[in-house]
């Protein structure tokens, strides 16, 4: 068996075995099989939080999952970017004919065989994941949202050959190279804490031998943070929310309705026009978003009724009553939510699953509301200027 992805470091009279593997490769289950059945370690560290763990112990039930409760706590959005994101590697998965993390499955069916104990050496993905987002500007975030948004396009193949040179280190660090480029905020919380996080957690496993099965990405970072002591609490804080954003969004709804306010005391034809601007604009993109997403007309009007009066109230977002009402007269079945896994393979399926399609109304409403808010708040000022 080939050593090629394996590295064995000694720390402390312990031995500790990283398995770099590709999420998506039939050679990376088998090699992590067959690297536990040999080394016989003590315990199994696998690149999972418990969150992970129990998705994949409980399997994909869909059907279990209550559309209502999404929206209402306002989940849509992430559930969303969770599907898109998984969306590729499970297309790949699909093409070799492997289940997505197939390796992590093997390290956690290796551990009960051998009588291993098994180690959740990851970090809770929704830190990883505010961490990423609230380290990003506006810009970043467009940038990384447009990204992720193109993936569901995506109509990429790749060989199983491509996939196992992914996990040499030459041409991994290479990668990471232009991936730091691209994006300096995002590698941090992304890998680089996450480098720390596993390493730690990896080093303080019991045991004398630990096997460690890891995504290739994070074998060279965990190979140098290894050699360090890191402060695992630390690094699971979530940032400080920026106030920045709340406040702005407060103070746009106060300086509208004062400007409509203002002209209609003083013209009140004028600040008729401006009424009617704030409605269009507002209603209109926010239709829009919800026609692009395939929305029942009910959805629709709906998205255009609500738009203008909740982009006056930041406690509101036109998305949320859009796909609600989606949600009630097109409400998902057992088979929707079934298919779900093999539906986010295509942008097709994104579109014609009725819970995919729910999250797309959410938040393409929320855009298109979003964009009229910054259009229709213009139109206002530019009438107010013209009749002063």
């Amino acid at each position: 068996m080939s050593e090629e992805n394996i590295t064995r470091i000694h720390l402390d009279g312990k031995e500790l075995i990283l398995i770099g593997t590709a999420h998506v490769s039939k050679q990376s289950a088998e090699q992590v099989k067959a690297v536990v059945e040999r080394e016989k370690p003590d315990t199994v560290c696998v690149e999972l939080d418990e969150q992970r763990y129990q998705s994949i112990q409980a399997g994909n039930k869909w059907k279990d999952m209550d559309i209502f409760k999404v929206i209402k706590e306002k989940k849509a959005t992430l559930l969303l970017m969770n599907l898109i994101m998984s969306s590729f590697q499970k297309r790949i998965a699909k093409q070799f004919g492997v289940k997505p993390g197939q390796e992590m499955i093997q390290g956690i069916e290796s551990a009960k065989e051998h009588g291993a104990e098994l180690v959740l050496a990851d970090r809770n993905i929704q830190v990883t994941f505010a961490r990423i987002w609230r380290g990003m500007g506006l810009w970043g975030k467009a940038q990384l949202l447009t990204i992720i948004f193109g993936s569901i396009f995506s109509k990429e193949t790749v060989t199983e050959e491509e996939l196992e040179k992914m996990k040499s280190q030459d041409m991994l660090n290479s990668m990471l190279h232009e991936f730091t480029d691209a994006f300096p905020k995002l590698k941090v919380p992304l890998i680089d804490e996450r480098d720390r996080y596993l390493a730690q957690k990896i080093k303080t496993a019991p045991g004398n031998k630990v096997v460690a099965v890891l995504g290739a990405a994070h074998v060279p970072g965990i190979k140098e943070e290894i050699k360090k002591d890191h402060d695992l609490s630390a690094l699971s804080k979530l940032p400080p929310k920026s106030k920045a954003p709340k406040v702005i969004a407060w103070m746009i709804p106060l300086i509208i309705l004062g400007i409509i306010g203002y002209t209609f005391y003083s013209n009140p034809s004028a600040g008729f026009q401006q009424t009617v601007s704030w409605i269009l604009w507002n209603g209109s993109f926010s239709a829009i978003g919800a026609a692009v997403a395939y929305g029942h007309p009910l959805t629709i009007l709906t998205a255009f009724l609500v738009a203008p009066l909740s982009s006056l109230n930041p406690l509101m977002a036109a998305g949320w009553f859009a796909g609600a009402v989606q949600a009630f007269v097109r409400r998902p079945n057992v088979g929707d939510f079934e298919a779900l896994s093999d539906d986010v393979h295509s942008a097709k399926g994104f579109w014609n699953n009725k819970v995919t399609r729910i999250l797309l109304i959410v938040v393409l409403t929320n855009v298109g509301s979003t964009l009229g808010t910054f259009i229709g708040g213009a139109d206002v000022i530019r009438l107010f200027i013209q009749n002063l």
